[in-house]
């Protein structure tokens, strides 16, 4: 319901609905694909969660936004943190690693976390991977959206 209030307004005014959600968020599923996923940009898409806070903390928002727990505000008391059971300095620790190509226990021995809770994030980001893809279309005719027939940019335009 919430997006489809953000791109009613948006549309009427010939606006873009812009995202919030972080690397980590995105590269662990943690949003709703049509939900809080479905949006035109997302500004802080490619910065993971620890650098949001640094980035934060450099412009000067103020200590107790910055501190705060970071929450969906779905119940009472809680927090992304809680939900996925692993702070997020841990969890960006874990998917940088895996964004080099870093071999599970390369992790484990540099960022000093255990091989389980990397394995669980490893496969997190797996079983995620349909979130972050565009819907699937059959190739039926020459050209097909979203495969081979992306953009005007393509082709010069």
């Amino acid at each position: 319901l919430r997006m489809l209030l953000w791109y009613g307004y948006a549309n009427s005014k010939k606006s873009l609905v812009c995202g919030c959600s972080n690397k980590t968020e995105l590269l662990i599923g943690y949003f709703t694909k049509y939900g809080d996923g479905g949006s035109d940009f997302m500004p802080i898409g490619d910065l993971y969660k620890t650098q949001v806070y640094q980035i934060a903390e450099h412009i000067g928002i103020p200590m107790p936004i910055i501190k705060k727990a970071p929450s969906a505000g779905l119940w009472k008391g809680q927090t992304d943190e809680k939900e996925l059971g692993i702070p997020y300095e841990k969890l960006d620790r874990i998917l940088y690693g895996l964004e080099r190509k870093m071999p599970v226990d390369k992790i484990v021995e540099i960022a000093d976390i255990d091989e389980q809770e990397v394995i669980r994030v490893k496969e997190m980001r797996i079983k995620s991977q349909h979130k972050r893809n565009v819907p699937l279309v059959p190739k039926i005719g020459l050209r097909t959206v979203a495969l081979d027939w992306r953009s005007p940019v393509q082709e010069g335009q």
